[in-house]
């Protein structure tokens, strides 16, 4: 779940055994997003999507990290299409040609597991499955600068700097952020170079990265349901998250799985 405004705390160090725990969280938070990516297809309603997660959550004895957070209604995040990011699951078909991002965070232990992907359903457009590609690859950029030593705005920055000669829109509104026991914590982790100076990463960080790129504008409007959020010019959105540690010599990506956009997948050149 992307963060809305940053606070001034610091910025939280994880011990091994911390790690340890939470590899667990999100190793769980992998898996049921990957079940949840399977389980959707055309004819389904977001709504039976979000409860499907929703058993998977409770069948591994953990609970929702979003359900109630600050009001949200939804176990899950599920946004099609035009949705960025907040989706709630409802009676919404989804077709044939859609793109649905699952946002799934849980809580285990007393951890946080945060991660997303965006499931293309059917014959969906070369246009849109080059968003998917770009999104993807957006974040692994941004994820191979998970290491001490380096800088967290050249972490926020790869991502803008990889999708601009694609002509997308990046999403400023909306950011990463950190994640332990609580599921924002410092820092903020836009997926632009910040202004000003940023710290440098330590090793037992944690952060969830998560690129919300869109295929037209970069504006978004937020819908009257308060959570809910749009591009600007309802051109589709893709959003692909990843919950990472930051290592003494490259990136311990906790939410693991294998790569699900890349242009040899989804049969593209970009």
């Amino acid at each position: 779940m992307a963060k809305r405004k940053p606070n001034k705390n610091k910025i939280p160090i994880k011990s091994p055994q911390d790690i340890k725990e939470m590899r667990v969280a999100c190793e769980t938070a992998s898996e049921i997003l990957q079940a949840t990516a399977k389980f959707i297809e055309a004819g389904k309603t977001t709504k039976e999507v979000d409860l499907y997660a929703a058993e998977l959550i409770k069948e591994r004895d953990c609970i929702s990290a979003f359900l109630g957070y600050r009001g949200f209604p939804g176990n899950i995040c599920i946004s099609p299409n035009e949705e960025v990011v907040h989706g709630i699951g409802s009676d919404r078909i989804i077709k044939d040609g859609d793109v649905i991002s699952i946002d799934i965070g849980v809580v285990k232990n007393g951890w946080i597991g945060d991660n997303a992907t965006t499931v293309p359903v059917g014959n969906v457009t070369d246009e849109v499955k080059r968003l998917l590609a770009v999104t993807e690859q957006s974040l692994y950029e941004a994820l191979a600068f998970a290491k001490e030593g380096e800088s967290l705005a050249d972490l926020c920055g790869a991502v803008a700097e990889y999708v601009k000669p694609f002509g997308l829109g990046v999403v400023k509104e909306f950011v990463g952020h950190g994640v332990g026991k609580e599921l924002h914590e410092e820092p903020a982790v836009p997926n632009y170079r910040p202004y000003g100076r940023t710290p440098r990463l330590k090793e037992g960080m944690v952060l969830a990265v998560e690129p919300m790129i869109n295929g037209g504008t970069p504006r978004v409007r937020i819908l009257d349901d308060g959570w809910t959020v749009i591009t600007g010019d309802k051109k589709y959105s893709a959003h692909f998250e990843h919950t990472v540690c930051v290592g003494l010599h490259g990136p311990d990506i906790l939410t693991a799985r294998p790569r699900e956009a890349t242009p040899e997948l989804l049969g593209i050149t970009l």
